[in-house]
């Protein structure tokens, strides 16, 4: 909980802000693509290669996510793939006929808690067992697909109309489970720091485990590569950039309340260290699911039973939440590594590269490849070595906000501190994680994430060049920009 309040406080929200400020100060650039400005010519493909790695793993690990959620929770299916159509239709409306959204979505947000409680009580169709939509491979193999179109639309057709809606969702939900963990009071079962021979080392693990409730790269990554494309005005990159962020970490202390509280509607558990299989007081048994996943739905879901909702209807809507979230995160991923790939391109004179069906085609197919491999463990090799990648960034991004400032003759250092603090102890993380990795035989892991480690170190290095570098120059006011570009 302490690191989540001051994280996102005094990191993640300064973070996503600046990312967007930097962006929005250089014609929308990525922060990929200003790492040469401010960092060294070598860093940006430097850059670009832990950001490749990066979104290969959140792919990788979001894609394993949803379809494990498909397969356990068939009534999230029709809800979430009806959202999708919807938004397209919701995007045209607006965008080629000039139509209002207030209302719009507002019906359609009524209209989708209808079909999950339809879903929910078997008043609508769900699949079952033996059919293929509760297959975790068409699952796979469907999202990749699904992703590799999505990141290739316009935003305005899917990507806004579609976020829109899942924002109502987050509004309205973040809201009923506050309510309903409020009224309900329940007890935590679970000890303040946890049971030491059940969690891995608290420290560095904890600052990688718990990424974006408190501090993301990859929100840097959309924050720069789309978000400060679809601004009004520079104004607005306050309260989209550091006032999201702070919603956010609202969501991750709503999530830790969930898997800490042990009275989940006389669930048969203590916490989410020792779930396994929950059954509620009438003796219906709740699907089991990976324990951090199944420990916040139902979790999640008690808060929403203490206002009277069935468990089952809490259930499937935060699964559908929690999908449509995971979904958007996905495709925008897709769409990220897809200008990756053609900024590659550019970078090595490969102009094959920079065309957007085969980059989105090699986004999708490296991370069914890499989904594939780790399937076995159900992508959970991958999380630790994605979560220290994507501090890796966090703090790369930080370091930025921090040099453009000094260029700037500002005052950095709240950038800077943070910048150390996350990159030591992201180091940390993933040299004990490299070790584990490569002594348990997971030899791919361990070797990307190897990879990882050097390109951090020899980026880090750079960094501190380029911080003594721009400490004896005078202001660039070629770098100021009144934010109108």
């Amino acid at each position: 909980m302490i690191w989540i309040v001051f994280g996102v406080i005094f990191m993640g929200a300064a973070h996503d802000f600046g990312a967007m400020v930097l962006s929005i100060r250089h014609q929308g650039q990525s922060v990929g693509s200003l790492a040469e400005r401010f960092i060294g010519p070598r860093s940006r493909s430097l850059f670009l290669i832990v950001i490749f790695f990066l979104i290969w793993m959140v792919g990788a690990v979001f894609a394993f996510a949803i379809a494990s959620l498909f397969v356990k929770f068939p009534e999230s299916i029709l809800p979430v793939n009806l959202e999708i159509a919807v938004a397209v239709a919701i995007g045209w409306w607006s965008y080629r006929r000039g139509g209002a959204l207030m209302w719009p979505t507002i019906i359609i947000l009524i209209a989708l808690y209808g079909v999950i409680f339809g879903t929910a009580t078997d008043v609508l169709p769900s699949p079952g067992e033996a059919s293929l939509l509760t297959s975790i491979d068409f699952w796979l193999v469907a999202l990749m697909v699904y992703a590799f179109v999505a990141s290739s639309l316009p935003v305005w057709l899917l990507l806004q109309p579609r976020d829109l809606i899942n924002s109502h969702q987050l509004i309205v939900g973040l809201v009923a489970m506050y309510v309903g963990f409020m009224w309900a009071s329940p007890t935590f079962k679970a000890p303040p720091v946890g049971e030491l021979s059940a969690l891995p080392v608290i420290i560095p693990l904890l600052f990688v485990t718990i990424a974006c409730g408190a501090i993301s790269g990859f929100h840097g990554l959309v924050s720069s590569g789309t978000t400060s494309k679809q601004l009004a005005c520079a104004t607005d990159a306050r309260p989209i950039g550091y006032g999201a962020m702070l919603f956010e970490g609202s969501l991750a202390i709503l999530a830790t309340l969930a898997v800490a509280s042990g009275q989940w509607s006389g669930a048969e558990h203590t916490h989410a260290f020792d779930f396994v299989m929950a059954k509620t007081a009438g003796g219906e048994t709740l699907p089991t699911v990976p324990v951090a996943l199944g420990a916040f739905i139902n979790g999640a879901a008690g808060f929403l039973a203490a206002l009277g909702i069935p468990l089952k209807v809490g259930v499937t809507v935060v699964a559908v939440l929690v999908i449509s979230f995971a979904a958007t995160s996905l495709d925008t991923a897709i769409r990220i590594q897809r200008m990756v790939i053609a900024e590659m391109g550019k970078i090595y004179r490969v102009p094959s590269l920079e065309n957007r069906w085969l980059g989105g085609g090699i986004a999708c197919i490296s991370v069914l490849v890499l989904i594939y491999v780790d399937k076995e463990n159900g992508a959970k090799s991958l999380w630790p070595v994605f979560g220290a990648t994507n501090q890796v960034l966090a703090a790369f991004t930080l370091m930025m906000c921090a040099l453009y400032l000094r260029t700037l003759g500002r005052a950095a250092k709240a950038y800077a501190i943070p910048a150390v603090f996350v990159m030591a102890i992201t180091i940390s993380a993933m040299a004990l994680q490299i070790y584990r990795d490569l002594g348990a035989g997971n030899w791919m892991v361990g070797i990307v994430g190897s990879i990882i480690a050097v390109v951090t170190v020899w980026i880090a290095f750079e960094g501190a060049l380029a911080w003594r570098r721009t400490g004896k120059m005078a202001p660039d006011a070629s770098a100021t920009g009144d934010g109108t570009s």
